[in-house]
């Protein structure tokens, strides 16, 4: 395996880690605020947007580049 596919896979597996965690803290916090599920909805929605733009990116430069 060479540097360049380690630092693919590398940066792949962090960011994939980093969005779940980032799920969790968003479940959590509406659990702890008692939220109900329309406030977890509301929350998912809001919060979770952020790293839905990131992987729509993701894909609209792969299916640009090829």
């Amino acid at each position: 395996m060479s540097l360049e596919e380690f630092e693919t896979w590398a940066v792949l597996i962090g960011i994939t880690g980093l969005i779940g965690y980032m799920l969790f803290i968003i479940y959590r916090l509406a659990v702890d605020s008692k939220a109900g599920r329309f406030g977890l909805f509301v929350l998912l929605l809001a919060l979770g947007l952020g790293f839905v733009g990131l992987i729509a990116k993701a894909i609209l430069v792969e299916w640009l580049e090829k």
